[in-house]
């Protein structure tokens, strides 16, 4: 069964381009060494709840969106062995040398690994 990762990020709408620019370079990363799947996606139909919500969990602010995010794996043990990879990767380590001029606040990023228990 496939690994996955998920991420829930808040970003202002104003640096949207600026992230997605970011995920297309971050996202070859990945793939190139060896993640089967990796999507971003922006909040279409997303609304705050009155308990609970992806806006809540990131601690949404106004001017901002929530993005979705997930990269796929063979396995768990691909994903160990892709991210290991991705990690020493000089172009990453480029983008993320300064978090300030990242363009989201990672401080509020929800993450994890997940295993997969249904796939079509």
């Amino acid at each position: 069964m496939p690994y996955i990762d998920g991420f829930v990020v808040p970003v202002p709408k104003k640096n949207l381009g600026a992230y997605r620019s970011m995920a297309r370079k971050a996202g070859k990363v990945w793939r190139e060494h060896g993640a089967l799947e990796f999507r971003e996606c922006v909040a279409d139909d997303v609304k705050k709840g009155k308990w609970t919500s992806f806006p809540r969990s990131v601690k949404l602010k106004a001017g901002e969106t929530v993005v979705f995010s997930y990269i796929v794996y063979k396995s768990r043990k691909s994903r160990d062995s892709v991210l290991a990879k991705v990690m020493k990767d000089p172009r990453l380590a480029k983008m993320m040398a300064n978090p300030k001029d990242m363009p989201f606040d990672g401080k509020r990023m929800i993450y994890g690994g997940f295993r997969s228990i249904v796939a079509f």
